[in-house]
């Protein structure tokens, strides 16, 4: 059963023979009903004060599970922009060594390309100077064979010549 501070001051007491002095029960229960009143308005105070504590609280948990998953999604943000760069990285150094290797490769097949053409240019040098060598001996030979060397008469180009020009009618 709960008492008031007003239950305590509307209490009555019978009188009775040799009873307490009804004064002193009045007074008392008139401080007691004061005390108790102060009490009660302490405790309405206190249990207010606990609510916006409780309220408090609960914002500030609220705010620390907020927090929490903001914390977490940006670890989560930052594992997958760490994982999504290392596999950026990881293609643009396979796409780096591809390229390296299609480079090295053409470099080696211009390389092949210069040493053909270089052996082809030494053939054809080749060639050139063994047909070079062989038109000079030819002349050489032919120059030998127009100069009689016991004659030292000057040659005439009509002479040599003359096999080459049209023959007249009439002549042997």
């Amino acid at each position: 059963m709960k008492f008031t501070p007003l239950d305590i001051r509307q209490k009555r007491f019978e009188t009775s023979f040799r009873g307490y002095a009804a004064r002193d029960v009045q007074g008392f229960l008139e401080l007691l009903a004061a005390e108790f009143e102060e009490i009660v308005k302490e405790s309405i105070a206190l249990k207010d004060e606990l609510k916006r504590t409780q309220m408090e609280l609960e914002r500030h948990l609220e705010r620390e599970r907020a927090l929490q998953q903001t914390l977490v999604t940006a670890q989560r943000v930052s594992e997958d922009l760490r994982d999504a760069a290392k596999k950026e990285a990881e293609i643009v150094v396979a796409e780096a060594e591809l390229q390296s290797e299609k480079i090295v490769h053409a470099a080696h097949q211009k390389l092949v390309q210069v040493v053909d053409d270089i052996n082809e240019l030494k053939r054809q040098r080749s060639r050139f100077e063994s047909e070079l060598r062989s038109l000079v001996s030819g002349h050489l030979k032919l120059l030998d064979a127009v100069t009689d060397p016991e004659a030292e008469s000057p040659v005439r180009v009509d002479d040599n010549v003359s096999f080459l020009a049209p023959k007249k009618a009439g002549t042997p």
